[in-house]
């Protein structure tokens, strides 16, 4: 019975054509001409032509960060830039608000980086919410100072996305001095986030997500004033260093070896991403978020994100039915496609469906398809 589906997803469709197999939450599938573009020659990472490279990413990256100051390129992973984040802007206290495992990492991260953190859980699978915000740094505030505060925009394990402009506002008004740190690993580029004019003071991201790029680059954009406090901190380290950052990005390079075949990637899918039109990706991002949610209601399935606040990104299904993840993915494997399993405790208990970087209807039709065929099979 589950072979019926092979003409609706033929294994043997032409290579050349672009097909969706990963709607996994990164790393995503990356377009042919984006992979190619890794292939160029070698250039020298001191010359003019690297420099144009920085430059126009650059430029094309603050556009898409909606940042007039600057975005910093780092060959790291976005964890990197959590302890970028920390290490430059926290010599004091934080406040890590976890509400999941990215935004648990980024509370250890701070642990490990030694620093005075105040630690505040909020369930998974539901939002962290202004008002959680102003209870929880109202009675920090009564300690001291507060230097920053941690967020994950879109949890990647839960699928949730928290509200960071009202909860920008909030921190803004309770503690004009404390420094808002956001980690927008699996949101960015898939819904509009504007940094200047939320008052965000760091936004960081990653390559291998919504951006649909190879793994291996991470971005951030970083305010004035960030900037300016991190020349008041010590011990900022010296890769992830925002002054060395500065000072290299003000001549369109990075301070260390860039990633320059990743560099000529991100090139050509900037390009594509702005070709595309940024409204446009925004609104297929949440148009592809409904048609999965939709799914899963609609086949016996629960979802597991907090009501309206469920990610763009990527779709968490409550395993209600009780199938076996592992044998879904073994059948899906067979039409050369993937999903993820639940995250840690949630392991056969769900199951996550990202919809982010290239997907288009036409990849979820496919996968649904097969999915379906699948669960007919089980009955």
């Amino acid at each position: 019975m589950h072979e019926q589906i092979s003409e609706r997803v033929s294994p043997d469709a032409s290579s050349a054509e672009r097909r969706q197999r990963l709607f996994i939450p990164g790393p995503t599938d990356v377009a042919p001409a984006v992979l190619a573009a890794q292939t160029a020659p070698m250039i020298g990472h001191r010359s003019d032509e690297f420099e144009a490279l920085f430059a126009k990413c650059e430029a094309q990256l603050r556009t898409l960060f909606y940042t007039a100051a600057r975005v910093y390129i780092v060959a790291a992973s976005g964890t990197g830039l959590q302890e970028a984040a920390i290490r430059n802007l926290a010599p004091g206290r934080v406040v890590a608000f976890v509400n999941g495992a990215f935004s648990q990492r980024w509370h250890d991260v701070a642990v490990g980086c030694d620093k005075q953190v105040v630690r505040v859980d909020i369930p998974w699978n539901t939002a962290v919410k202004p008002a959680q915000v102003e209870a929880a740094l109202s009675q920090a505030l009564a300690a001291g100072p507060v230097d920053a505060i941690t967020v994950v925009h879109n949890e990647t394990s839960t699928g949730v996305m928290s509200p960071v402009q009202e909860i920008a506002a909030v921190v803004r008004r309770l503690s004009p001095a404390t420094l808002l740190l956001v980690d927008a690993v699996s949101s960015f580029s898939g819904v509009r986030i504007e940094t200047d004019a939320w008052g965000l003071d760091v936004l960081l991201t990653s390559s291998q997500k919504a951006l649909a790029l190879p793994p291996g680059l991470s971005f951030c954009a970083v305010s004035d004033r960030a900037l300016a406090k991190a020349a008041t901190v010590k011990g900022r380290g010296w890769y992830f260093d925002f002054l060395t950052l500065e000072k290299a990005l003000q001549k369109n390079t990075t301070p260390a070896t860039p990633a320059i075949s990743l560099m000529r990637s991100l090139s050509v899918q900037l390009d594509r991403i702005f070709e595309e039109g940024v409204e446009a990706r925004f609104a297929r991002h949440a148009r592809l978020a409904e048609r999965a949610r939709g799914w899963a209601l609609a086949n016996g399935f629960d979802l597991m994100a907090e009501a309206g606040y469920a990610s763009p990104t990527v779709t968490t299904v409550t395993n209600t039915r009780g199938v076996s993840v592992k044998l879904l993915n073994a059948y899906l494997a067979r039409h050369d496609m993937e999903i993820s399993n639940g995250y840690g405790d949630y392991k056969d208990k769900a199951f996550r469906i990202a919809h982010m970087g290239e997907v288009q209807d036409s990849d979820l039709e496919r996968l649904f398809a097969a999915m379906e065929a699948y669960l007919a099979g089980q009955n």
